[in-house]
């Protein structure tokens, strides 16, 4: 089973609008909250899709856009495996950009984060994320590439 896109709110709600006030120096947090739809627009997301085999048995997988957001917010600040799934359930920055914000559950589960992880990085995905993620940045002016790359391309 292919993974249906993810479509996140692009406006923010009154409570994202609260929570960026308070994180004002969290700023890739912001950034990829507020453009998290053009970093993942369509045509990312069917790249990102296309590194799932179509089959009818199975769980849905969860979009593998929000799993890509993830590993960019674990390159980023340099987070453990468990701390990913740690933070998208007790970090309001974290849950800003993954569009989960108050979820009882964890989005994404470790095996999910490591399997992505690993399907990134077996086609070179990873760097197009990168260079993806980087590109707006660029295009929107709204947070610094020169950052921006020196952190993510520091992860593995």
């Amino acid at each position: 089973m292919r993974p249906d896109p993810w479509e996140p709110p692009i406006e923010l709600s009154a409570t994202e609008q609260g929570i960026i006030k308070r994180i004002r120096r969290a700023k890739l947090f912001i950034f990829l909250r507020e453009h998290r739809h053009e970093v993942f627009d369509a045509a990312f997301q069917e790249e990102l899709a296309s590194l799932y085999q179509d089959s009818p048995r199975g769980q849905p997988p969860v979009p593998p856009a929000l799993l890509a957001l993830a590993t960019i917010l674990q390159a980023y600040t340099g987070a453990s495996d468990d701390e990913v799934i740690e933070a998208s359930l007790m970090d309001r920055r974290w849950q800003l950009v993954l569009d989960c914000l108050d979820a009882e559950e964890a989005p994404i589960s470790l095996g999910t984060l490591i399997a992505i992880r690993q399907r990134l990085i077996d086609v070179n995905m990873d760097r197009r994320l990168i260079e993806r993620t980087i590109e707006v940045a660029k295009q929107t002016g709204a947070f610094g590439p020169r950052p921006l790359r020196a952190a993510l391309d520091s992860s593995p």
